[in-house]
């Protein structure tokens, strides 16, 4: 059974799994690169001007999943971590965060406790955390843990482009390749029981969302198929990160109609933390509905 709930950590149960969602942070990014071609003065309203800093930039969640079911312990996504330094910290990814082991201890989870860490990709803001500095040398932040990952996004990853240079960091994922604890999948590949990766491509190539069914319910992780809560709500409101954003655009279409036919819960890594809701539609028109999660008098199945 997961501890209480602290700041940072909110828990809920999806069938047979007790999901935690526990936040590295936050950190800013340029409200324009995050609405692509939409207008400001169409997203401004939607942000809300007390959370638009003199950069014009924005706050966005840096919210992981812990996923326990029987002996398994799995961690989706691992936020920015504590590596970066300089014009990387200050100018590329500035904000506040590197919360996220001290939380999971929280949750009287070790690191050596995590037995699988999955990525939805590699971009610098979700995959921080899977390596630590020790000394002089950067490790598995989970000795224990296979590190599953699309081969298609390793392989991206391993040979970025003038595009992608600046967000594929090889210190967050070729010490998995040494430590032999990488697993690359193909798909809808499982990584425990009741958990699979589900192929969302359009920020990515390989970009793949993590689904849980258990008990005839479902919950969606959607990685950065989703940047905001409205992206869901309005899917032409897409990324200027997306590298294919056409295929963005039907891709959240196909999740969206999924998650409201199934009354998914969906877990959004860059909304504000929790970051957690349904989608429903009323009227024609859809809309995300935040989720309460379990308060601390409630116990884990």
């Amino acid at each position: 059974m997961l501890s209480p709930m602290a700041p940072g950590i909110q828990r809920y149960r999806v069938g047979d799994f007790d999901i935690a969602v526990v936040s590295d942070g936050t950190m800013r990014l340029d409200g324009g690169a995050v609405f692509g071609i939409v207008p400001r003065v169409l997203w401004e309203p939607v942000v809300g001007s007390e959370h638009i800093d003199r950069e014009h930039r924005i706050p966005l969640g840096l919210n992981c999943m812990l996923v326990r079911r029987g002996e398994h312990v799995l961690l989706v996504e691992t936020g920015l971590g504590n590596k970066l330094e300089g014009a990387m910290r200050e100018k590329v990814f500035p904000g506040d965060y590197g919360y996220l082991l001290q939380r999971l201890e929280h949750l009287g989870i070790r690191p050596e406790d995590v037995t699988a860490v999955a990525n939805t990709h590699l971009h610098a803001d979700h995959c921080g955390w899977n390596t630590v500095r020790r000394g002089g040398d950067i490790v598995p932040t989970f000795p224990r843990a296979r590190y599953y990952v699309q081969k298609g996004e390793f392989e991206a990853a391993m040979h970025p482009n003038e595009r992608t240079r600046a967000t594929y960091l090889a210190e967050n994922f070729e010490p998995l390749l040494r430590s032999g604890q990488l697993e690359l999948v193909e798909g809808e590949a499982e990584i425990i029981p009741g958990v699979h990766f589900l192929p969302t491509p359009g920020h990515t190539v390989d970009h793949a969302s993590i689904v849980l069914s258990s008990g005839g319910e479902t919950a969606i992780y959607t990685g950065d198929l989703v940047h905001h809560e409205v992206q869901l709500e309005r899917p032409a409101w897409i990324a200027a990160f997306d590298v294919l954003p056409l295929v963005s655009l039907e891709t959240k279409k196909r999740l969206a109609e999924r998650a409201i036919r199934e009354r998914a819960l969906l877990i959004c890594v860059h909304n504000t933390f929790p970051g957690v809701g349904r989608l429903v539609e009323e009227g024609g028109k859809r809309r995300f509905v935040p989720e309460p999660g379990l308060t601390e008098g409630d116990e884990a199945p």
